[in-house]
């Protein structure tokens, strides 16, 4: 526990800077901006107090875990409060070098970084495990936290084998709407009055409290996916308790693409992706004999979507499992080569890769034990809570029936994982105009691959327009989602460089640098090459889940 001396300290500089309305928070009910005021002076009196790490976090003894706690409700400072794990290493340079804490968020919604700290293991990360303290979190509403958003019964969850038709029938449209209705409605019942509370202006106001607590006089960050977009949110309440962000694989922030219109971008990028994977296996035909262009092996695909149909692999797999494996290789071509093996063996008559690959698990979703539909709870609460969406199906269903013309991969997927917000009664936030001005915010790093399908680039480009004297780093012909810590040398030195000095490539008013992608994955090497994997909501290679073993199957959408 740091010295209470330093918390006093830090008290007073909160109080300081929030005193006058921060810049670009003209929407921030003033009893909310007071709220976090108090919470946040609160936390740093308060403190964490680190110790061994519950059980249920599966974390080696090298990492310590505490508890800071929130209010649910930042109108409402002295009411509920809720507990958020926190984890740590500390640095492992010398006590001269240390330049605070790193907190690291992966994305989701509803993904923890408690496992963040053991990135220190990795060789990507020695000179920056040495300079800062590794934190990571479980967010408010994810297991792990004291209070978990939790939408269905456990023993409801699909377990496959499901369908997931690219030209759903009318029949099937009304049984996905009043399935929709029904989660919706399970996660006011199961949730209870607290569910409003649960967005990402709430999870930007929690950063702050948690960078209180730590005792750092200004917050040093790094976001991945939906982490970048309410470390924006941060960035554009508390510009000047910022002192380095990091934004991986960032969202689009425009409030008009929050967050109806991000997914609809996010489909049609998948289909570009779904392809580039395509084209590899094609390349590979020798090894794979799946064919020789992208549409025998689309043709090979269906085939085996066509069997799983009629007679599930294992009695598990159906054509919805095998999508959701099939969605991982659009994040990340890590998965290219098992997915190929997968696909090809079934052919050859053997389904055991792909029953061990798609199948799905009766296990908890994420870091800490709990319910395994948590991730996709706080995802349903925090996407539907964050901006208005449509609330005609007729709406949705013209959208995408136009969109699934060009982009059938993802499409409808995409539909029936986020459609419960249209049938959502709680009450809905503004979406924050994410915006700086010049010389109010800190340099700030983006990094994002060019042909990244989540996070479509475009949403980077924005990002860098609205937050002032930002630095793009892009990685050309590249997809996979999140970039930091990965395979490529380039991007990790800006990284490296950016935290360990602050310093940015490029100058003002355009700071760009661009890296060559990684090399391809090769068919026999990354087949056989066991990686080092921990929970997280994403399967890339870089730290937004170089320790991440993908998304749960069945959820989808914006999800970092």
């Amino acid at each position: 526990m740091r010295s209470l001396a330093l918390y006093g300290a830090l008290g007073s500089l909160v109080l300081t800077s929030l005193a006058v309305a921060p810049a670009g928070a003209l929407d921030t009910p003033p009893a909310e901006t007071v709220g976090t005021l108090t919470a946040a002076r609160r936390a740093a009196a308060e403190g964490i107090r680190f110790g061994a790490c519950p059980a249920a976090e599966k974390l080696p003894a090298s990492v310590r875990c505490g508890t800071v706690r929130v209010p649910l409700d930042y109108a409402d400072p002295d009411g509920t409060r809720i507990g958020l794990t926190v984890s740590r290493i500390e640095a492992s340079g010398p006590a001269a070098g240390r330049q605070g804490a790193l907190v690291f968020n992966p994305g989701g919604p509803g993904a923890s970084s408690t496992y963040f700290p053991l990135v220190a293991k990795l060789p990507a990360w020695k000179r920056i495990s040495a300079a800062y303290d590794l934190v990571g979190y479980a967010p408010r509403g994810v297991t792990g936290s004291s209070a978990p958003v939790s939408c269905q019964d456990p023993a409801d969850r699909a377990m496959g084998p499901t369908p997931a038709p690219t030209e759903p029938s009318e029949v099937f449209k009304q049984e996905r709407i009043a399935r929709a209705k029904t989660y919706a409605q399970g996660c006011a019942t199961r949730t209870g009055a607290g569910l409003r509370h649960y967005h990402s202006l709430n999870n930007a106001r929690d950063l702050e409290v948690l960078r209180a607590a730590l005792g750092e006089p200004k917050l040093t960050y790094m976001g991945a996916s939906y982490g970048t977009y309410f470390g924006a949110l941060y960035a554009t309440l508390f510009p000047q308790r910022v002192r380095r962000m990091v934004f991986d694989a960032p969202v689009h922030p425009d409030p008009r693409q929050i967050w109806y219109v991000n997914n609809l971008d996010q489909s049609l990028a998948f289909e570009r992706r779904w392809a580039d994977f395509r084209t590899w296996v094609a390349k590979h035909d020798k090894v794979y004999g799946l064919g020789t262009t992208a549409d025998e092996v689309k043709r090979s695909y269906e085939k085996v979507r066509a069997e799983l149909a009629a007679r599930p692999a294992g009695g598990k797999v159906g054509p919805g499992q095998l999508h959701a494996a099939m969605l991982r290789a659009g994040y990340d071509d890590v998965f290219w080569a098992p997915r190929a093996t997968a696909l090809s063996r079934y052919l050859k008559g053997d389904p055991k890769p792909l029953i061990e690959q798609a199948a799905p698990v009766r296990e908890p979703s994420g870091q800490g034990g709990g319910d395994p539909g948590n991730g996709t709870a706080v995802y349903t609460a925090v996407e539907c809570n964050d901006a208005p969406w449509p609330e005609d199906f007729a709406v949705w269903d013209r959208d995408n029936t136009r969109l699934a013309k060009l982009a059938p991969f993802e499409t409808w997927d995409n539909v029936w994982t986020n459609l419960p917000c249209a049938y959502w009664k709680t009450p809905r936030q503004k979406p924050l105009d994410v915006r700086t001005g010049a010389g109010v915010l800190p340099p700030v790093l983006i990094l994002a691959a060019e042909r990244d399908a989540a996070t479509p680039y475009e949403g980077a480009r924005e990002l860098q327009r609205r937050l002032w004297g930002s630095a793009l780093v892009t990685e050309r012909d590249a997809g996979t989602h999140g970039i930091a810590g990965g395979p490529n040398a380039c991007v990790n030195g800006h990284l490296e460089r950016y935290l360990l000095t602050g310093a940015v490539p490029g100058k003002t008013p355009v700071r760009r640098a661009s890296c060559a992608p990684h090399p391809e994955p090769d068919p026999v090497s990354l087949e056989r090459r066991a990686e080092f994997r921990a929970p997280s909501d994403l399967p890339g290679r870089g730290v937004t889940a170089r320790l991440g073993a993908g998304m749960s199957p069945g959820r989808q959408g914006l999800s970092g």
